[in-house]
Protein backbone atom coordinates (compact mmCIF):
# COMPACT_ATOMS: atom_id res chain seq x y z
CA UNK A 1 0.00 0.00 0.00
CA UNK A 2 2.67 2.53 1.03
CA UNK A 3 6.14 2.46 -0.48
CA UNK A 4 7.83 3.46 2.76
CA UNK A 5 7.19 4.41 6.37
CA UNK A 6 7.87 8.06 5.50
CA UNK A 7 5.07 8.00 2.94
CA UNK A 8 2.68 6.54 5.52
CA UNK A 9 3.62 9.25 8.01
CA UNK A 10 3.21 11.89 5.32
CA UNK A 11 -0.34 10.69 4.64
CA UNK A 12 -1.10 10.58 8.37
CA UNK A 13 0.20 14.12 8.83
CA UNK A 14 -1.83 15.35 5.86
CA UNK A 15 -5.02 13.78 7.18
CA UNK A 16 -4.37 15.12 10.69
CA UNK A 17 -3.76 18.58 9.24
CA UNK A 18 -7.03 18.64 7.29
CA UNK A 19 -9.02 17.28 10.24
CA UNK A 20 -7.46 19.98 12.42
CA UNK A 21 -8.41 22.71 9.94
CA UNK A 22 -12.00 21.45 9.76
CA UNK A 23 -12.32 21.26 13.57
CA UNK A 24 -10.81 24.74 13.89
CA UNK A 25 -13.29 26.16 11.37
CA UNK A 26 -16.23 24.47 13.09
CA UNK A 27 -15.17 26.03 16.40
CA UNK A 28 -14.93 29.47 14.81
CA UNK A 29 -18.35 29.04 13.17
CA UNK A 30 -19.90 28.05 16.50
CA UNK A 31 -18.50 31.16 18.18
CA UNK A 32 -19.61 33.44 15.34
CA UNK A 33 -23.13 31.98 15.24
CA UNK A 34 -23.41 32.21 19.01
CA UNK A 35 -22.22 35.83 19.00
CA UNK A 36 -24.80 36.80 16.40
CA UNK A 37 -27.58 34.73 17.96
CA UNK A 38 -30.55 37.04 17.71
CA UNK A 39 -32.89 34.37 19.03
CA UNK A 40 -31.17 34.28 22.40
CA UNK A 41 -31.32 38.07 22.62
CA UNK A 42 -35.01 38.10 21.68
CA UNK A 43 -35.89 35.49 24.29
CA UNK A 44 -33.81 37.28 26.92
CA UNK A 45 -35.55 40.59 26.21
CA UNK A 46 -38.98 38.94 26.36
CA UNK A 47 -38.18 37.20 29.63
CA UNK A 48 -36.94 40.42 31.22
CA UNK A 49 -40.14 42.22 30.17
CA UNK A 50 -42.15 39.31 31.57
CA UNK A 51 -40.27 39.49 34.85
CA UNK A 52 -40.86 43.24 35.12
CA UNK A 53 -44.57 42.72 34.49
CA UNK A 54 -44.63 39.98 37.12
CA UNK A 55 -42.99 42.28 39.66
CA UNK A 56 -45.41 45.10 38.82
CA UNK A 57 -48.43 42.82 39.20
CA UNK A 58 -46.96 41.02 42.23
CA UNK A 59 -46.95 37.54 40.68
CA UNK A 60 -44.18 35.69 42.52
CA UNK A 61 -44.35 32.46 40.50
CA UNK A 62 -43.96 34.29 37.22
CA UNK A 63 -40.89 36.14 38.44
CA UNK A 64 -39.33 32.91 39.74
CA UNK A 65 -39.88 31.10 36.46
CA UNK A 66 -38.56 34.05 34.46
CA UNK A 67 -35.37 34.21 36.51
CA UNK A 68 -34.93 30.46 36.12
CA UNK A 69 -35.30 30.81 32.35
CA UNK A 70 -32.76 33.66 32.30
CA UNK A 71 -30.19 31.60 34.18
CA UNK A 72 -30.77 28.64 31.85
CA UNK A 73 -30.23 30.87 28.82
CA UNK A 74 -27.00 32.21 30.32
CA UNK A 75 -25.75 28.67 30.95
CA UNK A 76 -26.61 27.68 27.38
CA UNK A 77 -24.65 30.60 25.95
CA UNK A 78 -21.67 29.82 28.19
CA UNK A 79 -21.67 26.13 27.28
CA UNK A 80 -21.84 26.80 23.53
CA UNK A 81 -18.95 29.25 23.87
CA UNK A 82 -17.02 26.59 25.77
CA UNK A 83 -17.67 24.06 23.02
CA UNK A 84 -16.47 26.53 20.39
CA UNK A 85 -13.29 27.34 22.31
CA UNK A 86 -12.60 23.65 22.94
CA UNK A 87 -12.96 22.89 19.24
CA UNK A 88 -10.62 25.77 18.34
CA UNK A 89 -7.97 24.54 20.78
CA UNK A 90 -8.33 20.95 19.56
CA UNK A 91 -8.08 22.03 15.92
CA UNK A 92 -4.99 24.12 16.63
CA UNK A 93 -3.39 21.19 18.47
CA UNK A 94 -4.07 18.86 15.53
CA UNK A 95 -2.58 21.36 13.06
CA UNK A 96 0.46 21.76 15.33
CA UNK A 97 0.85 17.97 15.58
CA UNK A 98 0.70 17.65 11.79
CA UNK A 99 3.31 20.41 11.45
CA UNK A 100 5.55 18.60 13.96
CA UNK A 101 5.23 15.37 11.95
CA UNK A 102 6.07 17.25 8.73
CA UNK A 103 9.16 18.71 10.41
CA UNK A 104 10.32 15.27 11.53
CA UNK A 105 9.93 13.90 8.01
CA UNK A 106 11.65 16.78 6.25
Amino acid sequence: MFNSIDEAFMWMATIIFFIGVVVLLIGIIILVVQASGRNVKTVTDSVSKLAQRGIAEDVAGLVGNASSLMSSMNEMVRSSAGIGITLIITGAALVAAAYFIFLQLG
